[in-house]
């Protein structure tokens, strides 16, 4: 029994599936699909009821989906995305918090951590070329660091294309034998693919367990060719994602201890707490007055 195996095990003998919490999960309908970059899907997620919430709050308010800049971080149209979307805000109704407090216990990271739900509609033809969700600007990893993970939700099915695909990903050797007969389209026959299905969901991690972005973690939403896709996705960071940063560009303390341990030395003694780097700023800057 491998590590993974192991890990699935002990999940569910604590997390044994129960139709009365929406916030338990069932880790024996998860399947591992690639371990570079790492990733996983978990069959039936959400239920139709969820898919078809997330899809009618959405339906009203979308508009022309924008990617960051590299340089700035600004949103900009650009011809690499061409999907329309929108955003759910954070715990608007009880099915959206439902579906969150599922993520929160799937992934292991805490709510706070995960941006608004932007949920996404591809009709023919649009499409998402192959990005990374990490930053290279400074702008978006001020707040909350880089992207840690991704929960991708499928909230339709989709006739043909719409698949999402890992161009750079290691595949396992036994999957591409089990899927061998999947009908996917050409762009999804480029690297590990997963078809949408309504209900499923991906999550896979943009970063390295020790932190560091992982190039492998490339992806892409193929074009669709026939149908139309629904997705939601819940990007979800290193730190909190609701801390509010200063105007003076982060000069705060996010602890009230962080006065106390300064004057103990932990500013030379836990650097990487305290005070942070330039890309991930710490959470005591004002009080190791490095700012």
């Amino acid at each position: 029994m491998n590590l993974l195996q192991m890990l699935i095990v002990t999940l569910i003998a604590f997390l044994a599936p129960d139709s009365t919490n929406s916030s338990i999960v069932n880790p024996s309908k998860v399947t591992q699909i690639s371990w570079k970059p790492r990733a996983f899907v978990y069959k039936g997620f959400l239920t139709d009821e969820e898919c078809n919430h997330l899809i009618s709050l959405a339906k009203t308010e979308l508009t022309r989906s924008e990617v960051a800049d590299n340089e700035s971080g600004e949103s900009k149209l650009s011809e690499v995305r061409t999907s329309s979307g929108m955003f759910i805000t954070k715990a608007k109704d009880p099915i959206v918090s439902g579906i969150e407090d599922k993520i929160a216990t799937w992934t292991f990271l805490p709510k706070d951590n995960g941006e608004d739900t932007q949920v996404l509609h591809y009709e023919s033809g649009q499409k998402y070329d192959p990005h990374y969700d990490y930053f290279s600007d400074e702008l978006n990893i001020a707040r909350g660091g880089h992207r840690i993970a991704t929960v991708l939700m499928y909230l339709s099915d989709v006739e043909k294309g719409g698949e999402t695909v890992f161009p750079e990903a290691e595949e396992p050797p036994r999957r591409r034998s089990v899927e061998a007969d999947e009908d996917f389209s050409e762009c999804g026959k480029k690297g590990v693919a997963v078809k949408p299905r309504k209900g499923d969901a991906l999550l896979f991690f943009s970063l390295h367990p020790n932190a560091i972005p992982d190039p492998m973690s490339l992806h892409g939403g193929c074009p669709v060719i026939a149908g139309e896709k629904w997705s939601a996705t819940k990007w979800i960071h290193v730190d909190s994602f609701d801390k509010i940063l200063a105007p003076t560009g982060n000069c705060t303390d996010s602890n009230d201890n962080c006065d106390r341990w300064a004057v103990l030395g932990e500013c030379t003694k836990n650097p990487e707490y305290m005070v942070g780097t330039p890309d991930l700023p710490g959470s005591c800057r004002r009080s190791c007055k490095v700012c």
